[in-house]
């Protein structure tokens, strides 16, 4: 009989493509590891539920329900998840008792950042994995509750695979933070023939305000937006083509004047909204263009996204602001840095002279380092 492991993240809450891969890409891990894995989410820390049918928070978890049933089905976990509706103390998937047993039995609980609050006797061995690299540690300096929470796992793993490293200034608010990558079940990846005539595409947020940290007397922005601004003439320094499936309309005036500088601003429900339109998406992308967190970038945390694993997956190169990953793994050529507008111009130049390179590169890359049952393996290295 294999192990059973818990992995528990955040996906029925909000329904999108970015968290329905992120979850599953560490389900697929573990299965290719010899577990026996399940998924699990609660309501219990946090209620609301986001409606990607409706663009608005809610308190019924029926749409990502629907969602989470499908995809996972999809993917050969169709009786290996649990949504609790605490609120209601309703049970979706498996039953009350089997969440009950499968607390009571799980070699393993991986816990994906601080979205549900496991109880310790959920899992022989807990592990944490941080997904936002600087915000966890500087908020661990000053919140118990999360401290205790922290406290509650064996090992304890981050994306900003800088911290606790010399040079990188963030606090580790105690605790020993091993650099782990996001996992990507390659296979479900497979790239397609290169596309010249694609754009260099991102998805994601365009101005989250909720963020803002302080530290050592510095503010650090979690948005966005003011990094992208720093680069928005760059279709028109590169004449290439740019696609952000982003909200920018949340700020008034934004899409116009992305637009009049010669950005494509997409719906991102319409790309996010089906995690298979997702996938798509990014397989269709020439490459990506992005940009990081004011934080992580000042901090240099290491963080690079899971989401550009995909891209790198799908063979598709990465141009993605400078975290200072460089120090985590070995980049090559499918992944450019860039810092200044004019480091951008040529890194967008460089992707369009070598294209076939920079795009076979990019799959080697993720196969060689963010394969999820390399990435789970790793991890267990550490837990034993």
């Amino acid at each position: 009989m294999r192990d059973l492991a818990i992995v528990s993240g955040y996906f029925v809450r909000c329904p999108l493509g970015g968290y329905a891969w992120q979850v599953l890409h560490y389900l697929c891990g573990l299965r290719a590891a010899g577990f026996d894995v399940f998924f699990y989410e609660d309501t219990a820390h946090y209620a609301e539920c986001f409606d990607p049918r409706t663009g608005v928070m809610t308190g019924d978890p029926g749409a990502g329900v629907a969602v989470a049933a499908s995809f996972l089905a999809l993917h050969g976990f169709a009786d290996r998840w649990i949504f609790w509706d605490a609120v209601r103390d309703r049970h979706y998937g498996l039953s009350a008792a089997d969440h009950r047993a499968l607390f009571a039995d799980a070699r393993l609980a991986v816990s994906l950042a601080a979205v549900n609050r496991l109880p310790r006797d959920a899992g022989r061995s807990r592990v944490f994995i941080d997904l936002d690299p600087g915000v966890t540690q500087i908020q661990a300096e000053t919140d118990a509750e999360l401290r205790e929470f922290l406290a509650s796992h064996h090992a304890h793993f981050t994306l900003g695979g800088n911290i606790g490293r010399q040079g990188c200034p963030l606090p580790t608010a105690g605790f020993v933070w091993h650099p782990t990558r996001a996992p990507v079940a390659l296979e479900l990846w497979e790239p397609l023939p290169p596309d010249t005539c694609g754009a260099f595409t991102t998805v994601g947020r365009w101005d989250e305000q909720r963020r803002e940290m302080v530290f050592n007397g510095e503010v650090y922005s979690w948005r966005k937006r003011q990094e992208w601004l720093k680069f928005l003439t760059l279709p028109r320094l590169s004449r290439a083509r740019f696609e952000l499936a982003m909200d920018v309309d949340k700020v008034p005036g934004d899409r116009a004047l992305l637009e009049e500088n010669g950005w494509i601003v997409t719906d991102p429900f319409a790309v996010s909204g089906d995690p298979e339109r997702y996938r798509q998406f990014i397989r269709s992308s020439r490459a990506e263009f992005t940009v990081a967190k004011d934080l992580n970038v000042r901090l240099g945390s290491g963080w690079f996204s899971d989401r550009g694993a995909c891209y790198l997956a799908a063979g598709r190169p990465v141009i993605t602001q400078d975290t200072a990953f460089g120090r985590t793994f070995a980049a090559g050529s499918g992944v450019l840095p860039f810092r200044t507008l004019e480091d951008a111009v040529h890194a967008v130049r460089s992707v369009g002279e070598d294209y076939a390179t920079r795009s076979a590169a990019a799959r080697r890359l993720a196969e060689e380092s963010f394969g999820a049952e390399q990435i789970i393996r790793e991890l267990l290295a550490v837990v034993g």
